[in-house]
C-alpha cells in the first residue's frame, strides 16, 4: 500500500494512492501557526502520523501493510533533506529520517511542484506536449520545466523556482529575502490576502467561503472586486509572459488552489492572454487535470 503525503505551505494532506495513480481515500489538516521552526517541524511530524493512522483506519488496514511513502514538499530537496521552506519558516528539515525510523519503509521525497508536474505530464493535461511548464499557485508559486518531453533536473540547485523571479523593482518583501517576487503578487495566498483586506473579511476565513463571497461579488459586478481581480491577473500575466518569452513552451499548466477559481480567475486569464503579444506562438494555458491532488499522487510515482 502506498501512502502519499502533500506537505504545503498552509496544509497537510495524506492519502492512500492506488497502483493506477488514483486516491483511494485522503485526509487533510490546515497548518496552525506555531511560534518556532522546531515546534512547527514537530507539529508536522505529529499530524502526518495522525493523518496516516486515519486513512488506514478508513480502509481498515494496519500500518504494517504500508510498502512505500511518498512526500511532496515545498523547498529545495537535497540528499533527502528539505531546505528553505520559506513559507513555514523552516531552514532545514530531515523529515525522511524521522518517518523512516517510525515506519521502516521506503520513503521518496520530491519538491511539491515537481511532483504535481510529473503527474500532469504522465496522465494529466500536459501529456501531449513535449515543451511545457507547470506552475503551482498556492501559498507560494512553484514550478517545473519540460524540454523535449523530459523534466529539467538540476545537479546543484533546485531550479524552475518561478515564484522568486522579480516582477516589480523594490516591490513587496518576500520571505526569501528579496523584494518584488512573482509569488508576492500572483500566488493564491497573495490573492486571498488582498481579498480579505479589500472586503474586511475574517483573516481565518476558509478558501471555500472566500470563493462563495467572490462569486456573489463578481456576479453583482462589484467594481472594487473586479478591479482587484484584474490587477491580480495582470501580475500573473507578467510572470507568465517572462516564462513564455524565455522558454517558448507549447503549454503552461496551472495547478494548486488556483484550479478552484476557474470561473473567476482562469476565464479572465484566458481573455487577457489573448490580447498579449509574444515572440512566437502563444502557449496553451491549461488547468491541472488532477487539480490540487496532483502533488500527493505525484509523490508516489516511480
Amino acid at each position: 500500500m502506498q501512502i502519499g503525503i502533500d506537505l504545503g505551505g498552509s496544509h497537510i494532506a495524506v492519502g492512500i494512492i492506488s497502483e493506477k495513480n488514483t486516491i483511494v481515500v485522503k485526509r487533510e489538516k490546515n497548518i496552525e501557526k506555531v511560534n518556532t521552526s522546531e515546534n512547527i517541524k514537530q507539529y508536522i511530524v505529529d499530524n502526518i502520523k495522525i493523518l496516516i493512522s486515519q486513512v488506514l483506519k478508513d480502509v481498515g488496514a494496519p500500518s504494517c501493510v504500508i510498502s512505500k511513502i511518498g512526500i511532496s514538499a515545498p523547498g529545495r530537496i537535497k540528499n533527502n533533506i528539505i531546505y528553505d521552506m520559506y513559507n513555514l519558516g523552516i531552514k532545514e528539515f530531515d523529515l525522511v529520517k524521522i518517518l523512516s525510523e517510525h515506519y521502516g519503509v521506503e520513503i521518496v521525497l520530491r519538491n511539491d511542484a515537481k511532483c504535481a508536474a510529473l503527474v500532469e505530464k504522465k496522465i494529466g493535461n500536459l501529456k501531449d506536449y513535449d515543451d511545457c511548464v507547470f506552475l503551482c499557485l498556492g501559498t507560494g508559486i512553484g514550478g517545473a520545466t519540460f524540454i523535449n518531453g523530459r523534466m529539467l533536473e538540476y545537479t546543484k540547485e533546485w531550479g524552475s523556482e518561478y515564484g522568486h523571479m522579480i516582477i516589480k523593482k523594490d516591490g513587496l518583501e518576500c520571505k526569501c529575502g528579496n523584494k518584488g517576487c512573482f509569488e508576492k503578487y500572483a500566488s493564491m495566498q497573495a490573492f486571498k490576502n488582498g481579498i480579505i483586506k479589500l472586503l474586511s473579511l475574517d483573516p481565518n476565513i476558509s478558501s471555500e467561503n472566500i470563493l462563495k463571497i467572490l462569486t456573489n461579488k463578481v456576479n453583482e459586478k462589484n467594481q472594487e472586486v473586479n478591479k482587484y481581480i484584474d490587477e491580480y491577473i495582470e501580475n500573473l500575466i507578467i510572470g507568465i509572459s517572462n516564462i513564455v518569452n524565455i522558454l517558448s513552451p507549447e503549454a503552461i499548466c496551472i495547478g494548486g488552489s488556483f484550479v478552484y477559481y476557474e470561473e473567476i480567475l482562469y476565464t479572465r486569464l484566458l481573455e487577457k492572454m489573448n490580447l498579449k503579444k509574444f515572440n512566437g506562438n502563444k502557449p496553451k494555458i491549461l488547468l491541472a487535470k488532477m487539480k490540487n491532488d496532483a502533488g500527493m499522487i505525484g509523490s508516489c510515482l516511480s
